[in-house]
């Protein structure tokens, strides 16, 4: 027995040995085909050379479309600056993300002089083509860098950038021509991204200015990402402070507006060491008056403005002062309550102004009336304009030449490929003898269960009811992940002045992403129990909106499930949902030819749902709350859910009841067996809502009027459904178009299944009730009705086309025009704006 426990101990130490041997070699090779996280490229050039402990690459890798031409200075001394690449057509330069996040893209020009060509005379423009959104933004505009020496132009911006490529355009103008000499990407430091500003942020920041107030200029080398801080020489009134000699007390605290700098990626230790004061008057104390920096600007633009602070003069409790933009008051600094009242504690705020017509922008300190002590201070100031379109949504096909530089040692290859064949040998022989052992000591699962969810803190193995063919959080579409700090900036924490729904779920919040995208963010319950609870439906909205896009569902942009966070982003769905216009009498009310678009729009999403996706989706939660409009009035279907998936094949599934009371299957409600034609039921109790403009459950009315599919189902067999029609558009339907549309809404509604009609034939029923009221002709009230119709009444001539129900396959004919995403593939965030959601 001792020989056996021996030799169990040295066989899993000889592999592990093997192992991380091997698996050394099999990263150095991952090294050798991954892009690098950060981008730093020499234009022109098939040498690397060194910036600021930057290494920048040869961007032959990079190019994409033409390759340009390669041009070399003859007096340079910067090795970055020796060549440039220049074009006479459109080309660009592509970079793989690897995940969402904020990115700094510095250009550097540098005008040299060479025989052959001028780089001062040319003009371009340069466009980014970011994934987040799908569509670009112009950064230069008809750019030219003129001739300055020595000394290099570097263009900074900063961009919302999701998981892809971005690809940045060099356009020459005219007959001109563009060229660049180095190329930086890389991601910011998480905390580097704005986070205090108004409610529109666009995707695009171009730096203005970055100045070191009171304090010298600093450099890249000095600046933790690289940085130009300019000295401060246009206060000559004022006096620059002592350099500090104590070390910064960086704190992550946030008050008010107020962000405590607590890493040097804010800003670097020498701008919060040196600071611009008021200058002493008479007695030795200051003088009242406001210190002023005036920076010229483009006219009619707005400005993201980011103020340092740190007081290094003290006492701090007893420094109060405001700060001014062109003698507006925007918020008062310091005071014996204020979060950053000790000596060397950093700080930042930011705030948006606009330009309007003029070209100067003022930024003022000055003391505040709520203290005896007239001081002011500042140590630093970020401008960066805020580039706000027009978007470009068509950016020109390019193919690149190579997908990334590095070149791989045959060496190092064979090398990687045994050590690799290794690893799996040994992999293989430790699984068996794993298995043998645990075989021994009969240890068994009688299930598999998924790992637990990220995040959820839910003691269950399984995912419950409700699940999409119970998929781990494991498997979710990753690259939809949104931090939670982001979604926090997007709704200012959380405002409750920003709540636009209020559900079973959760809150739902209006908010403004980074790229300036307005969207709704759904915020479950926090699941402080770690019960699980909301967690399936919010997994499985994520699995059923990754894997389908159709232009009458909403899509997902994104989600966070951070710590126990269940997070979802859609787009801001404008006109809310169907509901809000059948019952809210603020809204306008929508004509009858509005309502059968919305309800075409809202079959043909729920037809893609059933048999467009792969393998076919069961909604289970159909509703007007649950369609929603766009600005113009374009239906979409949203809230999946409750959702289920299943093979076409299936006659059912059987599941616990689900959905809303109202439009629930009566069949499902007894036999527990849920079917699509349960989705159709539910929609013909909304086509009924919007017929008559009431609820699917009214508890206020007379019993046998409470539930809006039996009371409608009795007025038509009655031939009393006109009475029941909303009377704002009872004058505007045409009765053959009425006849058509309740007929239809009568099919959905049997009580037996099988008597319903699939979603397609729904979809063309409404089709051909909206031509009918399109060729309507003006008829006198006798000569038809819909309680009382003429067998010899005859219809338009409007064309059938086959049933999608039938035997001819035309799905992909169906869910391929333009009922589809458009194949550009914008990203639409969809959003679930409702008062009454689950």
């Amino acid at each position: 027995m001792e020989s056996l426990h021996n030799h169990k101990i040295h066989i899993p130490l000889f592999s592990l040995l093997f192992f991380l041997f091997h698996f050394s070699s099999l990263h150095f090779l991952s090294l050798a085909y991954e892009q690098p996280d950060k981008y730093f490229v020499n234009c022109g050039s098939k040498a690397d050379a060194n910036l600021n402990d930057r290494v920048f690459t040869a961007d032959s890798g990079f190019l994409c479309s033409e390759k340009g031409r390669t041009i070399k200075s003859t007096n340079q001394s910067t090795i970055l600056y020796q060549t440039a690449r220049i074009f006479y057509n459109q080309s660009n330069y592509e970079f793989m993300i690897a995940e969402n996040g904020t990115y700094v893209v510095r250009l550097h020009f540098l005008a040299f002089s060479s025989p052959s060509v001028n780089l001062s005379s040319a003009l371009f423009n340069v466009s980014a083509f970011p994934i987040v959104s799908n569509s670009g933004f112009k950064l230069l505009n008809n750019f030219t860098a003129k001739d300055s020496g020595n000394s290099a132009l570097i263009e900074e911006f900063f961009l919302a950038i999701g998981p892809g490529s971005l690809k940045l355009y060099f356009t020459p103008q005219g007959s001109s021509f563009a060229f660049v000499n180095a190329i930086e990407v890389f991601r910011a430091p998480l905390k580097f991204s704005p986070r205090n500003y108004s409610s529109s942020f666009p995707l695009v920041l171009r730096t203005t200015y970055r100045v070191n107030v009171g304090g010298p200029k600093i450099t890249p080398d000095n600046d933790t990402i690289w940085r130009n801080w300019e000295k401060d020489d246009s206060q000559p009134s004022a006096e620059n402070s002592q350099p500090s000699s104590q070390p910064l007390n960086r704190l992550s605290v946030e008050s008010d507006g107020f962000v405590g700098a607590d890493n040097d990626s804010i800003a670097p230790d020498l701008v919060y060491l040196t600071a611009k004061l008021m200058t002493g008057g008479s007695n030795g104390l200051p003088n009242p008056f406001n210190i002023t920096w005036s920076f010229n600007v483009s006219a009619d633009a707005r400005h993201l403005v980011r103020v340092h602070f740190c007081d290094i003069i003290g006492p701090p409790a007893n420094i109060v002062f405001n700060l001014y933009s062109n003698g507006n008051l925007i918020t008062k600094v310091g005071g014996p309550n204020f979060p950053f009242n000790r000596l060397n504690q950093p700080f930042y705020y930011d705030f948006v102004l606009t330009s309007k017509e003029s070209e100067f922008i003022n930024i003022s300190i000055g003391p505040s009336i709520d203290t005896t002590t007239n001081n002011a201070f500042l140590n630093g100031l970020e401008m960066l304009e805020i580039i706000e379109g027009p978007a470009l949504s068509n950016p020109p096909t390019s193919f690149c030449n190579m997908k990334g530089r590095k070149k791989i040692k045959v060496g190092l290859v064979v090398g990687s490929v045994i050590g690799g064949l290794s690893l799996i040998c040994i992999m293989i022989v430790g699984t068996l003898f794993g298995l043998k052992y645990r075989k021994a000591k009969r240890v068994e699962t009688s299930e598999w269960s998924p790992m637990p969810a990220i995040g959820g803190g839910s003691a269950h193995g399984r995912l419950t009811d409700g699940t999409i063919t119970g998929s781990p959080m494991n498997y979710l579409n990753l690259g939809l992940k949104i931090s939670f700090a982001e979604l926090q900036q997007a709704t200012n924490n959380f405002d409750t002045k920003l709540l636009i729904g209020e559900g079973g779920f959760g809150n739902v919040y209006r908010g403004t992403l980074l790229n300036g995208t307005n969207v709704a963010v759904k915020r479950g319950k926090r699941d402080e129990q770690g019960s699980g609870q909301g967690r399936p439906e919010f997994q499985t909205e994520i699995m059923v909106l990754s894997k389908i896009r159709h232009r009458h569902l909403v899509s997902l942009i994104g989600y966070c499930d951070e710590r126990s966070e269940m997070i979802l982003v859609y787009e801001f769905m404008e006109k809310g949902s169907l509901r809000d216009h059948l019952y809210d009498s603020n809204l306008p009310r929508l004509s009858w030819k509005q309502r059968l678009e919305i309800c075409i729009g809202a079959a043909r999403g729920l037809h893609y749902l059933h048999r467009g996706a792969a393998g076919g989706i069961i909604h289970r939660d159909v509703k007007s709350t649950n369609i929603l409009l766009d600005e113009n009035h374009v239906a979409k279907v949203a809230d999946f859910g409750l959702s289920r998936s299943g093979p076409l094949d299936e006659t059912h599934v059987s599941t616990n009841v689900k959905g809303t009371f109202g439009y629930l299957d009566p069949e499902y409600i007894m036999s527990q067996q849920l079917t699509e034609k349960s989705d159709v039921y539910a929609f013909g109790v909304v086509l009924l809502e919007v017929l008559c403009a009431r609820r699917a459950i009214d508890t206020m009315l007379p019993r046998d009027q409470m539930n809006l599919a039996e009371w409608g189902m009795l007025c038509k067999k009655k031939g009393l459904l006109e009475q029941i029609v909303d009377s704002s558009i009872k004058n505007e339907i045409d009765p053959s178009s009425l006849r058509k549309f309740s007929e239809t809404a009568e099919k959905c509604l049997q009580d037996d299944a099988n008597d319903r009609p699939t979603m397609g034939d729904v979809l063309w029923d409404l089709e051909y009730a909206f031509q009918l009221q399109q060729t309507a002709k003006h008829r006198e009230p006798h000569e038809d009705s819909t309680a009382n119709a003429s067998s010899a009444f005859v219809l338009p001539n409007v064309q059938r086309f086959p049933s999608v129900s039938s035997t001819i396959n035309i799905d992909e004919l169906a869910l391929l025009g333009a009922d589809e995403l458009d194949t550009t593939e914008v990203e639409v965030f969809s959003q679930l704006r409702v008062g009454d959601a689950r």
